[in-house]
């Protein structure tokens, strides 16, 4: 049988490590490492990678560098005006990223029940860890079912009138590129996680992904490709974000809906 990133027991094996850095990545990856303790001391609990850059897959001058911070406390204004300096710091300084993501949450969020089967899943299996004791040794194990499934990705309907707004009002060559590759993204990720209990398996791969769901929608495949491609090199066309809130969203979220449910809502 094919690995498909879980073990003998069928559970998910952690992705991504500090050895499948690559070369070209790993000064920015020393440069994080001390800017996040310089910027955060005491407030920060433990840090870590995620994407393509521990996964040994990130592609210099076009791969960001994506970073979760687990705080001490639940993050502050001062905390989120914190992440926007690092990150800019890091994209303005090294050429060999394009753009920075930097996720920030308090510890106790990280591993609460609500979150368990969302965020926690995602800590536990698909972060590297890079600074501070790691928070997945409290979390349970994982396996590729419909409940993982329904909390990932089961929130795309409430996603898409956010969307069909933005997709109104972008006109900038730059906003369009951002949107696309975030929504292109989002719909190649929700339609993998869509088959991935029939599938049996796991990958982060967004071409492996769109090819996973081709298995059992191929009267979507090419849209689904086509998203991925985007996803890896976006583009400034108005029209493909249209399709993404008036064609393959809206059925995506309504035949996830059918077979997974919705993401049990969070308290605000």
């Amino acid at each position: 049988m094919e690995h498909r990133g879980l073990d003998a027991y069928g559970y998910f094996e952690r992705e991504g490590s500090l050895g499948q850095v690559q070369d070209e990545f790993r000064e920015v990856v020393a440069a994080a490492r001390e800017r996040i303790v310089e910027a955060y001391g005491r407030r920060l609990h433990s840090a870590y990678l995620y994407g393509s850059v521990p996964r040994g897959a990130a592609r210099p001058g076009r791969s960001d560098l994506d970073l979760l911070l687990a705080l001490n406390h639940e993050p502050a204004a001062e905390d989120r005006d914190t992440a926007e300096v690092l990150a800019r710091g890091l994209d303005e300084q090294f050429a060999e990223i394009d753009g920075v993501g930097l996720l920030l949450f308090g510890k106790d969020t990280l591993l609460s029940e609500a979150e368990r089967f969302d965020l926690g899943w995602f800590l536990a299996c698909l972060c590297t860890p890079l600074l501070g004791a790691d928070l997945a040794e409290h979390l349970p194990r994982y396996r590729p079912d419909s409940l993982l499934a329904r909390e990932t990705n089961g929130d795309l309907a409430e996603r898409l009138p956010a969307w069909r707004a933005k997709a109104q009002t972008a006109s900038t060559p730059e906003e369009l590129r951002k949107l696309s590759r975030a929504w292109a993204r989002q719909l190649v990720r929700t339609g993998f996680t869509l088959v991935m209990p029939r599938w049996g398996g796991w990958t982060s791969d967004l071409t492996e992904s769109a090819e996973v769901f081709g298995l059992y929608y191929p009267e979507r495949a090419a849209q689904m490709r086509a998203a991925a491609a985007v996803a890896l090199d976006p583009v400034a066309d108005p029209a493909v974000l249209r399709a993404y809130v008036e064609d393959l969203g809206p059925w995506l979220a309504d035949e996830y809906t059918a077979r997974h449910g919705t993401k049990t809502p969070r308290s605000a």
